[in-house]
């Protein structure tokens, strides 16, 4: 196995940053620890609520739609798979325990539970994107949520910034990208499926295009007026 990156291979610059955030993180109220620790979870938890409301809302809609709202959860999950690869890969070592004189709010992860790049950031980010291309209208506040989420793990102690800005980075471009890629050609397998009770039971009847709805819009469609 390689040995483990330790502080004297992270960015100098990053080092500055997570004890400086560590640092503000200790002067905040106690209060906002706690919440920082489960906002964390909250934020990906509602997110995966979403992505299922995202699948239900599709069964009345078309084939793409769906073919999208089945393939976005998916797509979250290769991302994160890869993440995990990459942190083997890497083998980071968490600033909580890299870092001297440094107090993580949260407690250190476990030795071999690497910190580049941070596997939250990549699924609240990824998560987000996913649904920003359902709900075009809710994309700020959803990118603002998956940001949030991503923060609070350089809040806590337990990722140094580039950790999370690599995860956040990797999560909100891939998983969008996976999802447009693939929705398209399996869009008539969902029509097909469609046909048949369990499809239906699965997938929804026969929907409509739904231009209010983003991953129903024909990206090559001009705005009107121009």
């Amino acid at each position: 196995m390689n040995e483990a990156l330790n502080i004297d291979d992270v960015p100098d610059v990053s080092a500055e940053w997570y004890r400086d955030v560590t640092e503000f993180a200790h002067d905040t109220p106690s209060w906002s620890h706690g919440l920082a620790e489960l906002g964390t979870e909250a934020v990906i938890v509602l997110f995966a609520a979403l992505l299922v409301w995202a699948w239900w809302r599709a069964r009345g809609q078309s084939g793409r739609a769906m073919a999208a709202a089945v393939v976005g959860p998916v797509a979250v999950v290769a991302v994160y798979l890869f993440s995990e690869t990459l942190k083997n890969i890497v083998q980071e070592e968490r600033p909580c325990r890299a870092v001297p004189g440094v107090t993580a709010l949260a407690p250190c992860p476990e030795y071999g539970d690497w910190s580049f790049p941070s596997n939250h950031s990549v699924l609240a980010a990824g998560a987000a994107a996913v649904l920003a291309l359902a709900w075009r209208r809710a994309m700020i506040p959803l990118v603002v949520l998956a940001a949030l989420a991503a923060f609070s793990r350089v809040y806590l102690g337990v990722h140094y910034p580039h950790d999370v800005a690599a995860g956040f980075l990797l999560g909100v471009v891939v998983t969008p990208v996976l999802v447009l890629l693939l929705a398209p050609p399996l869009a008539p397998l969902v029509d097909r499926l469609r046909g048949q009770s369990l499809g239906r039971a699965l997938l929804g009847g026969a929907g409509t295009v739904n231009p209010d709805a983003g991953w129903d819009r024909d990206p090559r469609a001009r705005p009107h007026g121009r």
